[in-house]
């Protein structure tokens, strides 16, 4: 699904090095390190406030970072002289509010951003557009207007609306996380799927069975902090950190791994 450039001698599409955000006088980033891989998922677990969120945003440059650097496909876009509009280009989002625009319809919002950021033609624009909803499962929604759709179609519009980029990188942030449980597996499908194409993504998510199944890297974060990360199999299977197991254990309890 995407026909972005591979980076360069495999290096990392993404590094976080000593990444520090802070809000006043909280710190929700502290010293973060980060990889993340070509053709690879990195699943982000950890509690609400953990800094997941801040995370991703830092990342596309949403937020301006206090101290570290941050480097896409080897470039330090977090250089000041680096223009944010360029770099957002090259990175789709998908957050938990699908943020459609209400009086576009499906196939309008989808192919705003490539006709008025990357210059598409809107014949080329409408074609990439109709074969990424046909592919997934929303062919005959293109003249639809968002509230006429289920939060799963809406939610898999907003990934179709990410796609249409042509992205080197997708974020997702708890993109189930205002969906009901029905929902869930639709979008997750969507998921399993890209990675299956090989699109290299960074997820923050509740859905610790999901996490365990997809991602090829696993980073718990706590107080801002990548305390602990690995392959699904360590982090979940044998954590490190006492404080990774009782997060884990706690999530057990609930029935949610």
């Amino acid at each position: 699904m995407s026909d972005a450039p591979a980076s360069p001698d495999g290096s990392p599409v993404l590094r976080m090095e000593a990444v520090r955000k802070t809000f006043g006088d909280s710190v929700v980033l502290r010293d973060v390190d980060l990889e993340v891989a070509p053709h690879t998922v990195t699943a982000l677990i950890g509690a609400s406030g953990s800094g997941k969120s801040t995370l991703l945003r830092c990342a596309n440059l949403l937020e301006d970072i206090d101290d570290g650097a941050i480097w896409l496909d080897g470039e330090e876009i977090t250089d000041p002289r680096t223009d944010p509009d360029a770099v957002r280009r090259r990175i789709g989002v998908v957050f938990q509010a699908y943020n459609l625009f209400p009086h576009m319809t499906v196939l309008e919002n989808i192919t705003l951003a490539p006709r008025r950021v990357h210059g598409v033609a809107r014949a080329e624009a409408e074609e990439h557009a109709r074969g990424l909803l046909e592919r997934l499962g929303l062919g005959g929604k293109a003249g639809a207007y968002p509230d006429r759709l289920s939060g799963g179609q809406q939610q898999r519009v907003a990934i179709v609306r990410a796609l249409a980029v042509r992205p080197r990188l997708l974020l997702f942030d708890e993109i189930t996380a205002a969906l009901d449980p029905e929902l869930v597996g639709e979008v997750l499908d969507v998921v399993r799927d890209l990675k299956g194409d090989g699109m290299t993504m960074v997820l923050a998510t509740h859905e610790m069975g999901f996490a365990r199944e997809v991602a090829d890297q696993v980073c718990f974060l706590d107080g801002g902090v990548v305390l602990e990360h690995g392959t699904p199999e360590q982090v979940f299977g044998d954590p490190r950190q006492e404080r990774t197991r009782r997060f884990l254990r706690r999530i057990v309890e609930a029935g949610r791994l």
